[in-house]
């Protein structure tokens, strides 16, 4: 769904590479085999007038470089650039798109410090060490893109939360501060304003943030991008809890929690992470790069999936985008989280985000009725703005 008129006619859609498909070993040659295989796919995105926003890491880190310490190790940054330059090389003349990074915050913090994620470590220092180690690998991989190949457009896509005190005493409100400094300014700020805030600076103190954190490091963070990726999923309500270990704050779903994951359906949410970026940070292009909720989807007797829930969410949440463009919010474009059914980490195969339905024992697919609501909401767009 997009703003400007200019861009109407391209169709938009985000893929990401799998580093360890194309780089086994997390260094050297890429696989030949890879490098055919996506250069086959963005031609065909390319036949077909798709544009493709490319993701070079959604989490799929090479296991030798696990094995060699993994994100806490600072040497995984500069493994990444490399992974970075040479994918530019290989595919940058089929894209323009391009973003480093999906949600940092979970690759690692579930990754390393919840252990809810790969590689399943429970270690709070390793989940800061590689938080900043992710952030380090963005700022290296944009300056390395941006000298392999002119023109391409890089942003970095983080998840960003809407965080809410549950009430208004001081103790709610700083555990919410804590909450908002860990999930998002520990990724923002560093990408937009340069520097980690000195509340992430005391939040990390005993984790040896500042001593991981190099002259240098700051500046090369905060390489220009061209975009901010927004993945939104849920507002949160927060309160303070002693016997939380690490951030003394409790938080669960805002009301009402309808989705299969438990998550809040709050479309303000949506409208309140958008509106606060743009007018907290210097100004840059947005894009909602996920947002969507899973279900309990089904197939009736009829060979149908009527997911009103999900056609309802959408409609609420594309209202709220809308609402954030009429006070001011440049955002030039969304992508359903997801097109089809998939894998969801550690939930598996048991939610289901996707327009598209797919049989998991046959792998048939059947469109939902939300993608055929939003095919139609699609061709409504671009007769208005055409």
């Amino acid at each position: 769904m997009w703003t400007s008129s200019q861009r109407s006619a391209s169709r938009p859609y985000r893929l990401s590479l799998s580093w360890s498909r194309l780089q086994p070993a997390g260094q050297g040659a890429l696989n030949p085999e890879a490098v055919a295989f996506y250069r086959g796919l963005l031609l065909a995105l390319r036949e077909r007038g798709v544009r493709p926003f490319v993701t070079l890491y959604h989490w799929d880190l090479p296991q030798p470089l696990e094995d060699a310490g993994g994100w806490p190790s600072r040497a995984t940054a500069g493994r990444f650039a490399d992974y970075a330059d040479l994918a530019v090389t290989a595919l940058g003349d089929l894209a323009e798109d391009w973003i480093t990074l999906n949600e940092p915050w979970c690759s690692a913090f579930l990754g390393y410090g919840e252990g809810r994620h790969a590689p399943g470590r429970t270690d709070d220092a390793d989940a800061v060490a590689a938080a900043h180690h992710l952030n380090l690998a963005h700022g290296l991989a944009v300056a390395r893109m941006r000298a392999r190949r002119r023109g391409l457009r890089i942003g970095v896509s983080h998840l960003i939360t809407d965080i809410v005190p549950a009430s208004g005493s001081l103790a709610d409100q700083d555990a919410a501060d804590r909450l908002d400094a860990n999930n998002n300014l520990m990724f923002l700020d560093p990408v937009l304003r340069g520097r980690y805030p000195d509340s992430v600076y005391a939040l990390y103190a005993q984790h040896g943030l500042r001593e991981l954190v190099h002259d240098t490091d700051e500046a090369t963070i905060a390489t220009p991008i061209d975009f901010l990726g927004v993945n939104h999923y849920q507002q949160v309500v927060v309160s303070h809890d002693d016997s939380e270990p690490r951030l003394h704050a409790r938080f669960v779903p805002a009301e009402p929690t309808a989705t299969s994951f438990r998550w809040s359906v709050k479309p303000e949410s949506l409208r309140n992470v958008l509106v606060r970026v743009h007018r907290e940070f210097p100004p840059l292009p947005l894009y909602v790069t996920e947002n969507g909720a899973s279900y309990d989807d089904y197939v009736d007797h009829a060979g149908r999936v009527l997911d009103s829930e999900r056609v309802a969410y959408l409609r609420g949440y594309f209202q709220a985008a809308a609402a954030a463009i009429r006070e001011g919010v440049d955002l030039q474009g969304y992508f359903v989280w997801s097109l089809m059914d998939n894998f969801e980490w550690a939930e598996g195969y048991s939610k289901r985000f996707g327009l598209i339905y797919v049989d998991y024992h046959t792998l048939r697919r059947i469109p939902k009725a939300s993608a055929f609501w939003y095919r139609d909401l699609i061709a409504q767009h671009a007769r208005t703005v055409g």
